[in-house]
């Protein structure tokens, strides 16, 4: 696919996501500018023409520009956020309000924000639509999950992900916009169940990878996926998502990708706990935000305030907090009252 027209687009981040998105973007014909508070990592990549840190081996173009802060002012980035149609912001999402707010008032009330974070605040227990929201009201805020590793959308190989935003005309904008013939994009509008289906798959992921490391088998980690799965639809209807929604690209396929592959940072994290790795060395390990351990503590307080049952995401907690020993959960989880499915 040719883009349909010129766009000007600005990174907020360039970490493995914000890196292949932007090699997707300028290769399919688009002005992209990026921008990182770690400056040493723009002049690199900038050199390089490779973000040899977070994404090795994935080349970006020439149409890729980097903005690197030299003046306290932020002229430069102020410069590139005017000029942009579109902005991406593809930083963790436990920094998301504070980078949001430090760039919100120089982004255009037409522009379109797009947010590739699949998290939940911990401290306001927020969606990131909600954050966005609270920072900068009337922003027109997408979101863009699915089964989309980095590692894989920055070789360009198939990828097929959901947008979903309040504003639809936002929504079908940046899936024209990001749609090429390895990058397919759907829309859905329940932004509440896409927010949520790609956030708390990182919590199981986490599990299947504790599984994995403990030396279980396909059967186990099946189990887990599918159970924690009911446990992510019962929390997701109890805040207003709709059911189906789980069954899409940003639920049953992102849990299957992230529970599944060596590219999820989750499923790693997890491995190692399961070997007996104590958490913080395992994510040291990971090199990478791990965003289900945060994520799984926003689940058990969302439980709890929404009185569903979490068993699953609970005994996951358990283990990241030390209280229980991996193979005591499995035990905990398999003894439990029998029941119908």
């Amino acid at each position: 696919m040719n883009a349909p027209e010129k766009k000007n687009i600005c990174i907020i981040g360039y970490g493995s996501f914000g890196t292949a998105i932007s090699i997707l973007l300028a290769t399919k014909g688009y002005s992209v500018t990026a921008t990182d508070m770690n400056k040493e990592l723009l002049a690199n990549c900038k050199k390089d023409r490779e973000n040899k840190r977070y994404l090795p081996g994935a080349k970006i173009p020439e149409g890729v520009d980097f903005v690197i802060q030299e003046s306290d002012d932020k002229r430069e980035l102020r410069s590139a956020l005017d000029n942009s149609e579109i902005i991406v912001c593809a930083v963790p999402a436990q920094v998301f309000r504070s980078a949001f707010s430090g760039i919100a008032r120089f982004i255009p009330d037409d522009a379109i924000v797009v947010d590739v974070a699949k998290g939940i605040e911990i401290e306001s227990l927020k969606r990131l639509s909600e954050v966005a929201e609270e920072v900068k009201p009337g922003t027109r805020y997408v979101s863009l999950s699915g089964p989309s590793h980095a590692e894989e959308v920055g070789i360009f190989l198939p990828t097929t992900v959901a947008v979903s935003s309040e504003d639809h005309e936002a929504a079908k904008a940046v899936q024209e916009a990001f749609s090429t013939e390895r990058f397919r994009v759907y829309t859905n509008p329940d932004i509440i169940g896409v927010e949520l289906g790609g956030s708390l798959k990182n919590i199981l992921a986490l599990g299947a990878g504790i599984s994995d490391g403990l030396g279980f088998g396909d059967n186990a980690k099946a189990a887990l996926m599918t159970r924690g799965m009911a446990e992510i639809m019962r929390l997701g209807v109890a805040m207003g998502a709709k059911e189906e929604t789980f069954a899409g690209l940003t639920g049953v396929g992102d849990l299957i990708v992230t529970c599944t592959s060596m590219h999820s940072r989750n499923r790693r994290c997890g491995m190692l706990i399961g070997q007996g790795h104590p958490v913080d060395e395992a994510i040291k390990e990971v090199g990478m935000v791990v965003e289900g351990v945060y994520t799984c503590e926003a689940a058990c307080k969302l439980a709890d305030k929404f009185g569903v049952d979490m068993p699953v995401t609970k005994s996951i907690k358990a283990c990241l907090d030390g209280k229980l020993a991996p193979l005591d959960a499995i035990d905990n989880l398999m003894l439990r009252s029998l029941k119908n499915e």
